[in-house]
């Protein structure tokens, strides 16, 4: 086994190679071999791991790249996320991708379809869209529709079936990633000083550009380590925080809010990992459908999941109360406005249950920690000294 420091390491390096080196050396060792980049959030991997492909995640450039052409193709009051994204496809950042998923996240999203659209990049670029009618009859059909229109973008390219069998054995795969990482939440939950919401986080987002055997062996390895003591416990508050599911938070801000004296003891950070609530039914005769009675029936909230029947605001108090944390920081991205849409009704709900919050925006390409870590730490000892 690893070393977990080593694991660590390894995973802040894969999450932060913002030319993908890892996942091009796995296509090039097989011709029928397909990479598609997918956007935040959630994507069900599941139709191009079967397709012998590698579905790898997206999320701009952060604070790790200088945006210059990028910033051409987008007016200055939206988010940052689709200039970092375009700045890596003018860059060759995402040559040798044979395609490209937009999930139906904002209207920024579906514009940059279009944009690699006219930039011609990859050899397929889709709109992914959600069902938000929930009767499996109607929703779940569109949304079965929607993956075959992938599949057969993936088929064109490399000529490879997409069967029920490969179908259902890459949900279980899948189904091994999701329960993995939730140990390591239910393991935090109850000693998060053994792993920091940052060292989480890279291990998280460095699976999304591994294939899903190789993360989760590494997610094992980690569970493994974290039977044991590690770190040392302080006198925190537990808090989740809620609004980052797509433009990702930089490192520096996680940190100051952990430095403040918060434990992060469950955030949406890497939603798209951690939609699917629970194991997809694999032994149904049509694995396809069960991808999509998964969406509309076991997915966790988020601001661009349409939830009429379930608010938002409301699953939020049951997650808090799950994880037995004292607070809620809300912290969007600036201009994200399905978040800061939400913001209002989700604070409500907090307010009825008396659940303390507070909230801040970011940039991700911005430093605004020293303020951010201030506004966390007051927060913090207003709890200890008052909550």
């Amino acid at each position: 086994m690893e070393p977990l420091n080593r694991i660590i390491e390894k995973s802040k390096h894969l999450s932060f190679d913002l030319n993908y080196t890892y996942s091009k050396q796995w296509k090039s060792a097989d011709t029928s071999r397909i990479l598609v980049g997918y956007l935040p959030i959630y994507f069900p991997r599941e139709i191009v791991h079967a397709a012998n492909g590698l579905a790898v995640g997206i999320f701009g450039v952060g604070d790790r790249k200088q945006i210059i052409r990028g910033d051409a193709y987008y007016q200055s009051y939206i988010c940052h996320l689709p200039r970092g994204v375009i700045e890596m496809a003018l860059d060759g950042s995402l040559d040798k991708f044979d395609g490209f998923v937009f999930p139906a996240i904002c209207d920024c999203i579906r514009n940059l379809s279009g944009m690699f659209k006219l930039e011609q990049k990859g050899k397929f670029q889709r709109y992914f869209d959600y069902p938000q009618n929930f009767d499996l009859s109607i929703g779940g059909e569109f949304y079965i529709q929607e993956m075959k229109h992938i599949i057969g973008d993936m088929s064109g390219i490399n000529r490879v079936q997409v069967t029920d069998e490969n179908l259902i054995r890459s949900i279980r795969l899948f189904n091994i990633n999701r329960r993995f990482i939730e140990e390591i939440y239910n393991i935090r939950q109850e000693y998060p000083w053994r792993l920091s919401a940052v060292e989480t986080y890279y291990i998280l987002r460095a699976g999304t550009s591994l294939p899903v055997e190789e993360h989760n062996e590494i997610l094992k390895q980690v569970i493994d380590h974290l039977q044991n003591e590690r770190g040392e416990p302080m006198d925190n508050i537990r808090i989740v925080v809620t609004g980052s599911f797509c433009e990702q938070p930089p490192i520096g801000l996680i940190k100051s809010i952990e430095m403040a004296g918060c434990y992060i003891v469950d955030d949406d950070f890497m939603l798209g990992s951690r939609l699917i609530q629970g194991n997809i039914n694999s032994d149904t005769g049509n694995p396809l459908s069960a991808l999509a009675d998964a969406y509309i029936n076991q997915s966790a909230f988020s601001s661009c999941y349409y939830d009429v029947g379930n608010p938002k605001g409301k699953r939020l108090v049951e997650l808090v109360k799950k994880r037995n944390a004292d607070g809620v920081i809300f912290s969007a991205a600036s201009f994200c406005d399905p978040a800061l849409l939400d913001r209002p009704q989700m604070q409500k709900e907090c307010d009825i249950a008396g659940i303390p919050h507070i909230n801040f925006q970011f940039h991700e390409n911005t430093g605004q920690f020293k303020v951010i870590k201030e506004q966390a730490g007051t927060f913090s000892d207003s709890i200890k000294l008052w909550a």
